[in-house]
């Protein structure tokens, strides 16, 4: 297979990897290349193209679907095919001639796609004269965005915020980064190229490979959504206190309240995530005591006098770096996760101090992961009030305070600068 093939069929795979066998995309992608010759820049193409596509997969199938009498008789390897090359061409700025010719090779390399080239052919060459004009048509926020997403966002925000965010997540997402330590803001911002944002992180646009940036090797630093950086700061000060982190990986809260001096224990069903977390951390200099355990029942002996939990959600909150999640949630996974986040906050109130502090954070959009839990947690009488979050402790940030004195960030947020992710963050106090 030639040069510029390699990277594409290589795509077809990952592609097909979401959406027919609904795995997620940074796992697959991490497998085939860990296991693949393709050098960083041939790497980095082949995850811009597959992310692009899921990206905007409801216009392209929206456009191949015009191109044909019959849309639904594609067979899928075909289709995947027609995605990728549609991306390259109207999404990806790939010169024409390219994006065509890679796709009808690519779609004659293999018996099953070999009788559709002369379509597949027709059909690129058709939308590379027409495709321009019939894209100003479309509604790209409506039609990238799953109709149950979409009508739980009006719902819970509005209809202008709903389309704000789905706006949002059309935009590939900047580079943030949490400093070890924060009073160097400036100068790391000067050798990342990068600025400080009024939340504390440092941000840069996205693009080249991290572990090449400078202060990596060193440990200066860790990659981390503005947003992501918010939770954990909002324990306060952690000094010497001993602080549980719980459904801990991959790492990035962990390693904010190791390097503000806190006694951690970072906890997590899933052993692998914890090497993850434990080889971050290493890079960091930082160090914690680990624990591979069940949160919801997790019974440590002792309690804590802070404890984030960083619930597992949908992570709606975070497609525009994972934009692979529209294609791979429901409605269904949704009321799942609340039933475990809400075993989760319970057991974790048994864990908590008289007088210590509870951060529960979701990095998910919807309201059922986030203040319900809360509202729930509440009414049922638990030892806990709520300590409202206030506007200066988090940068400022307008609009993310809700009524409550919780914290709501949401992808339009900072859109001057490139948007932030979608958090929902609430701040407790167990009072006996």
């Amino acid at each position: 297979m030639t040069d510029d093939l390699a990277p594409r069929a290589l795509a077809v795979d990952l592609l097909s990897a979401v959406l027919r066998r609904q795995r997620p995309l940074d796992d697959v992608f991490d497998a085939r290349i860990a296991g693949s010759a393709l050098e960083g820049r041939d790497r980095g193409f082949v995850r811009l193209l597959v992310a692009t596509t899921l990206r905007r997969l409801g216009q392209i199938d929206a456009l191949i679907a015009l191109m044909l009498n019959r849309p639904g008789t594609l067979k899928p390897p075909v289709h995947d095919l027609l995605r990728l090359g549609v991306a390259q061409l109207l999404f990806l700025g790939t010169p024409p001639h390219a994006a065509v010719n890679t796709t009808v090779a690519l779609t004659g390399a293999e018996p099953q796609t070999l009788p559709y080239k002369k379509l597949v052919n027709a059909l690129m060459r058709r939308l590379g004269r027409e495709g321009a004009t019939l894209i100003a048509g479309q509604d790209p926020a409506h039609l990238n965005t799953p109709r149950w997403l979409w009508d739980s966002w009006e719902a819970a925000y509005g209809p202008e915020t709903a389309r704000a965010i789905a706006e949002a997540h059309l935009r590939e997402a900047p580079l943030d980064f949490t400093l070890k330590i924060p009073a160097e803001a400036a100068t790391w911002a000067e050798r990342l190229e990068a600025e400080i944002l009024p939340t504390g992180s440092v941000r840069r646009a996205a693009g080249g490979a991290v572990p090449e940036l400078p202060g990596f090797a060193e440990g200066q630093w860790w990659v981390q959504d503005a947003a992501a950086a918010l939770p954990a700061a909002l324990l306060g000060p952690v000094l010497g206190r001993r602080v549980f982190d719980l459904c801990a990986a991959p790492g990035g809260k962990t390693a904010q309240l190791a390097a503000a001096g806190a006694q951690v224990v970072a906890v997590d069903r899933a052993a692998a995530r914890l090497v993850r977390l434990e080889s971050n951390l290493a890079r960091l200099g930082l160090q914690v005591e680990t624990v591979t355990a069940d949160a919801s029942q997790w019974q440590p002996g002792a309690t804590a006098d802070a404890i984030l939990l960083d619930a597992p959600c949908s992570a709606t909150g975070t497609i525009r770096r994972h934009p692979d999640i529209p294609h791979l949630k429901s409605q269904a996974d949704v009321s799942k996760l609340a039933t475990l986040q809400k075993r989760l906050l319970a057991h974790a109130v048994t864990l908590l101090k008289p007088g210590g502090m509870l951060v529960y954070t979701v990095c998910s959009l919807q309201p059922e992961e986030g203040p319900a839990q809360i509202a729930a947690l509440l009414q049922s009488g638990a030892p806990m009030a709520r300590r409202a979050v206030q506007a200066a402790e988090i940068g400022n940030l307008e609009g993310a305070i809700t009524a409550e004195g919780d914290v709501r960030t949401l992808p339009p947020h900072l859109s001057e600068k490139g948007g932030m992710d979608g958090f929902y963050v609430a701040r407790l106090v167990r009072t006996e």
